[in-house]
């Protein structure tokens, strides 16, 4: 597998927080360089989101074969007809970076992982064709977008509980400038969970590509820089437990790391609600 480019070519960035400051930062065989100059273990500093994060527009059941993971829980057209794309936005407060630790509430049955390429919008984009869009895109990242679907309504629609919760979505590590990309549609994708493989997928099978999901967005809503668009998951979710090491992988843009942590670090006894 090839999660990382050149470090010596790539311009790809971080964004971390070390010595009571934030530094950009960009990959070094032993770790990072910061932009002082000073080398680092991956360990040493805490990683951020690797942009300044504007609005989070994620799109559920965009992979063909994980709507067919879900068939069971979705109420689907009968006619044919292609739904339109299924929107929902995130707050700041939802993302996290790379290496962090994501709360498992102790009273649900079933949180899983979702792993995704990470679409950051350059310059703004209102009423773009799909012919047009790709200039519009400014690089990518690698997201771990967790879902817990106790909360889900009685049709696969997620609402705040499920797809904005504190922590829940982690982006990074790297910033990858979109020419360094030269098919973002053709990129292998994976998650492990303690090491092992549970998904597998490639951006090819998205349902609609990126731009057509920038054509749509835009078509209602102004996509400013630092916007970001999460383009979905492919199917082999499965379910993950405190104390689970969780890494989303994608060929060429990164490996991005995150824990499951329990309601006991947030001062949450056990029989206090969860929700």
């Amino acid at each position: 597998m090839n999660t990382n480019m050149d470090t010596d070519t790539s311009r790809r960035t971080a964004r971390v927080a070390f010595g009571g400051a934030i530094h950009t930062a960009t990959p070094h065989p032993q770790g990072l360089r910061l932009a002082d100059g000073r080398v680092l273990a991956e360990d040493a500093v805490v990683w951020l989101p690797p942009f300044e994060v504007g609005t989070v527009v994620a799109l559920g059941l965009n992979y063909a074969d994980h709507v067919k993971e879900l068939a069971k829980e979705l109420t689907l057209a009968t006619d044919g007809a292609k739904d339109e794309p299924l929107v929902f936005l995130k707050g700041p407060g939802a993302l996290i970076g790379h290496r962090g630790q994501t709360r498992r509430p102790q009273d649900v049955r079933f949180m899983h992982y979702e792993c995704e390429l990470a679409v950051v919008i350059g310059a703004p984009a209102r009423h773009v064709r799909a012919a047009d869009a790709m200039a519009h895109v400014a690089g990518y990242t690698v997201c771990n977008d967790y879902a817990v679907r106790d909360y889900l309504e009685n049709w696969y629609r997620p609402n705040l509980r499920v797809k904005n919760r504190d922590g829940g979505t982690v982006l990074g590590p790297w910033f990858v400038p979109a020419d360094e990309v030269p098919d973002p549609h053709a990129l292998a994708l994976r998650t492990l969970v303690n090491g092992r493989v549970t998904q597998q997928g490639t951006t090819a099978n998205m349902v609609n590509d990126i731009p057509a999901l920038i054509e749509y967005l835009s078509s209602f809503m102004t996509l400013q820089p630092g916007d970001v668009i999460l383009t979905g998951t492919p199917d082999g979710v499965v379910n993950v437990n405190v104390g689970d090491a969780v890494v989303c992988e994608i060929d060429g843009i990164g490996r991005l790391v995150n824990t499951l942590v329990g309601d006991d670090l947030y001062g949450i006894s056990p029989c206090a609600s969860t929700t």
